[in-house]
């Protein structure tokens, strides 16, 4: 049997973890990255191609000999159903080699996941006004004309056993607006990496008689149709908000759409879109 190793830390942990975290840093290098020796949290960046995704993984003291590592996945292409695919993927092969360590297998299995995706999106190339999962990443008219990137607002935090939420508003009149403002908030290294980033938005740009007005979970399950909910009830309109979430480790249960929920209103009205008249308009449709 494995005995326990200490390490300057003071924690103690068995010989195959000791033994995989050493291989581990061999193979990846710099990639490679010690988040907490106390909690034995460790993250491997992942490239393929023009994709990045971002492992971590907590090891509890019974792994890899009981218990499996507790991991979290940040991938900002990675989206929906895709992703839930992937997260079967990743508990099957676990399944597969209890009692065996599992990082590499992980680490290996979701880049060559990325090369799949890859090879699917070359497939569709002919497709491209037709999306997996009906985000705003649809096809847009060849006509229309793309200008600068509406300004982006940021709100404040909220923190809650570990996870933090922050929400984020931009005007947008198009579809293309929408993607601009998405793809410039990926820019930002801290959004990229949050384990969930959900939106909603509707448009209705001067002199548009239909409405359009869609959202997106990103792996937070029905999160993306409750901001929705909240700009139809609030009739907000040509805005897209955006809440991140950071996932600490601790389930949150529904208070986690408490704060999603709180995040919107709070930029919303700290950007002027909540007035007395439509807080009234909300409290009509309740009666």
């Amino acid at each position: 049997m494995s005995g326990p190793v200490g390490d300057s830390g003071g924690v103690v942990r068995s010989l195959a973890q000791a033994d995989e975290i050493e291989a581990l840093s061999a193979i990846y290098g710099t990639d490679f990255h010690t988040e907490s020796i106390d909690t034995s949290t460790y993250s491997v960046d992942i490239t393929q191609g023009d994709k990045t995704a971002f492992l971590q993984v907590t090891m509890p003291p019974d792994y890899p000999a009981t218990s499996p590592p507790i991991y979290m996945l940040s991938a900002p292409w990675l989206k929906g159903p895709k992703r839930q695919e992937l997260c079967g993927y990743l508990e099957d092969l676990y399944l597969e080699n209890a009692g065996e360590s599992i990082v590499y297998l992980w680490v290996e299995r979701i880049r060559e996941f990325m090369v799949e995706v890859e090879q699917e999106k070359e497939e569709q190339e002919e497709e491209l006004s037709v999306t997996l999962e009906n985000t705003v990443l649809s096809e847009e008219p060849e006509t229309e004309e793309t200008g600068p990137c509406p300004e982006v607002f940021s709100g404040e935090i909220i923190s809650d056993r570990k996870s933090h939420f922050q929400p984020h508003l931009a005007a947008v009149n198009s579809h293309a607006e929408v993607r601009q403002v998405l793809n410039k908030l990926y820019e930002n290294r801290k959004v990229a990496a949050a384990t969930h980033n959900m939106y909603a938005f509707r448009l209705q740009p001067p002199g548009v008689p239909s409405l359009s007005q869609d959202c997106e979970d990103d792996g937070e399950d029905h999160a993306g149709r409750r901001l929705l909910h909240l700009l139809q009830i609030l009739d907000v309109m040509n805005v897209l908000v955006v809440v991140s979430r950071w996932y600490g480790g601790i389930l949150l249960g529904p208070d986690r759409f408490k704060h999603i929920n709180n995040c919107a209103r709070q930029i919303l009205d700290s950007c002027g879109y909540i007035t007395p008249t439509t807080d009234r308009n909300k409290n009509k449709k309740k009666k």
